[in-house]
């Protein structure tokens, strides 16, 4: 699973024509492609998920994250065995998302009107199995810094 907003490697990734949006990922539930539409057939790409965030107050946003989508997220891992990956594109995800120095626990910064809100994304997503997610670097970037501007996404290879 990857959460991911680096725009260069998404058009490296996938034909817009190909990004589902997250109603559609939710749609599949019982009817799953054979063949994912992205990366050779492996992949999954799916937009809107800010949307669904900014439009949640940051309770209804943090019961959706860690219960419905989480849910689809295992759903989707359990019928492609982790044999195939799943992308949300987050556009402003440099933004949105930061990580706590001391604790090292990732975070989604909630929008207007609840820009001083956080959501726990971690906990949420991956159990806070935060130690096992890594940082995504555009390596065409000079300043391979994990914090600067080379750092494109976050991927976490199973969730459970």
């Amino acid at each position: 699973m990857t959460l991911l907003w680096g725009a260069e490697t998404l058009d490296n990734l996938t034909q817009t024509e190909h990004v589902v949006s997250i109603r559609e990922f939710f749609a599949f539930t019982d009817n799953w492609p054979e063949v994912l539409p992205s990366n050779t057939g492996d992949t999954l790409v799916v937009a809107g998920l800010e949307g669904c965030l900014d439009s949640l107050t940051p309770e209804d946003a943090s019961d959706w994250l860690g219960g419905d989508l989480k849910t689809q997220i295992l759903r989707f891992q359990d019928e492609y065995q982790g044999q195939a990956g799943l992308v949300l594109w987050l556009p402003l995800g440099r933004q949105r998302i930061h990580m706590e120095p001391a604790s090292e626990a990732y975070f989604w910064r909630c929008a207007p009107p609840f820009s001083g809100e956080k959501l726990p994304l971690g906990r949420l997503l991956w159990a806070g199995a935060e130690a096992d997610v890594g940082r995504l670097l555009n390596p065409s970037h000079t300043n391979q810094d994990a914090d600067g501007p080379a750092w494109i996404g976050l991927h976490h290879p199973r969730i459970s």
